[in-house]
């Protein structure tokens, strides 16, 4: 059974663990969430079609990623989960994570990272994704407006569209 560390308003963790599925968040406590954004040197953006069996919206467009685990760093989670979800290794040099969001119970820390992988060549998790894609800003958009990905809300898309070209620019060939 997977284990959450609870952490405080102030995202720092309280000593005390959470069961995932079984305890809920009381107000004032939260959890870590991490969310990977793959980037081509072309700007495109990976992204991945949950699985319809997933509990939390099945079958939708979205960002790769999910919850730290208890003593895991946000690092540490975002490498995991790409590595679990598309067979992506996470490299610290081609890496950086551009903001952290406080939600309603979680903290979510959105990673960026470079990589040029053709989609043949992922390794896709069945239970939690069924396809990717790459799209461009434009299209993204698009997904977004027509309700085809999810929607973050307007912070986060801001951060992932304005944070993207930037990390190009620091990051990119």
């Amino acid at each position: 059974m997977e284990k959450w560390d609870i952490l405080n308003a102030d995202g720092e963790t309280v000593g005390q663990k959470s069961f995932v599925g079984q305890t809920s968040l009381k107000s004032g406590e939260y959890h870590l969430v991490v969310h990977i954004w793959v980037i081509s040197n072309d700007g495109k953006f990976l992204i991945q079609r949950r699985s319809e069996d997933k509990r939390l919206m099945p079958g939708e467009w979205a960002a790769t990623g999910g919850s730290a685990i208890s003593c895991e760093t946000s690092f540490c989670a975002a490498q995991r989960e790409l590595l679990e979800e598309l067979g992506l290794r996470l490299i610290p040099r081609k890496s950086k994570c551009v903001s952290r969001i406080k939600k309603r119970n979680a903290f979510l820390d959105v990673w960026f990272t470079l990589a040029d992988k053709k989609l043949e060549g992922l390794r896709l998790q069945p239970s939690e994704v069924d396809s990717v894609k790459w799209v461009n800003e434009t299209e993204l958009k698009q997904m977004i407006e027509k309700g085809e990905f999810h929607n973050y809300g307007e912070e986060y898309f801001n951060i992932v569209l304005n944070g993207a070209k930037e990390f190009l620019y620091e990051f990119g060939n």
